[in-house]
């Protein structure tokens, strides 16, 4: 509908008004995508939703729908950067308008997995990846190094299984940063210091769980290059 169709002197109800809103947003954005912070999360009990998207000078309100929500591979929160397809939807009895969200990632994950695959394709290439290079794990360590955060929930998980399973185990535990800067190179050189040390006979590699961004470390090149070269077997438990 055409508003410029009616003459200037057109009184409108607010209920049409409404309407020819409705039918402007809704046809002229089928399907969009928009890049924004979440604000204002409220996941409803139904399994739904609610949220603001943001930028530095506007906020829309959203809504992701049960069966959308199910998909998604990251936790919803405040402050998180993300980009959400949707298609506009108009309200009107109270004549707001809102995204109605069917996909969303996280803002720029789809450059990282990008980089990542192609990553994985250079150095498979080279046969980093072979079986031929996997080195069989001891069936009864009896020493086992952690490369984690000393503070992080992995290694409590860790130990707290160990003690279960065996607890005539020893734990010998490698501190390292697990993201942000410089994390990878202290990963890499905790894996070299266990090496030299011959302490352990296998040797996890890890952390607790993240987004794609703060996993990142686990995946330079760095890192792969020195799991490969470990005369210890690793696991690794990202």
């Amino acid at each position: 509908m055409n508003p410029s169709l009616f003459p200037s002197d057109k009184v409108f109800t607010v209920s049409e008004l409404n309407e020819i809103i409705k039918e402007i947003l809704e046809g002229t954005f089928p399907a969009i995508t928009l890049e924004g912070e979440i604000s204002n999360y409220r996941p409803n009990s139904s399994g739904h939703l609610y949220f603001n998207l943001k930028d530095s000078g506007s906020v829309i309100s959203a809504v992701m729908f049960r069966y959308s929500a199910a998909y998604l591979d990251f936790i919803p929160k405040d402050g998180t950067k993300v980009q959400a397809t949707g298609k506009l939807s108009v309200y009107g009895p109270q004549g707001k308008y809102q995204i109605v969200i069917t996909k969303m990632t996280v803002a720029g994950e789809g450059a990282v997995l990008k980089m990542i695959e192609e990553r994985k394709r250079r150095l498979s290439a080279e046969g980093l990846f072979d079986e031929s290079r996997k080195r069989k794990l001891p069936l009864f360590p009896r020493t086992i190094g952690v490369v984690t955060s000393p503070t992080g929930a992995a290694l409590r998980d860790i130990l707290q299984i160990t003690k279960r399973r065996n607890k005539c185990v020893s734990v010998i535990v490698f501190p390292t940063l697990v993201q942000g800067d410089g994390a990878a190179e202290n990963i890499v050189q905790q894996i070299q210091n266990a090496n030299n040390a011959k302490l352990c006979d296998v040797l996890i590699v890890g952390r607790g769980g993240g987004s794609l961004e703060d996993l990142l470390p686990f995946s330079e090149e760095c890192v792969v290059r020195a799991i490969s070269q470990s005369e210890i077997p690793v696991v690794s438990a990202v």
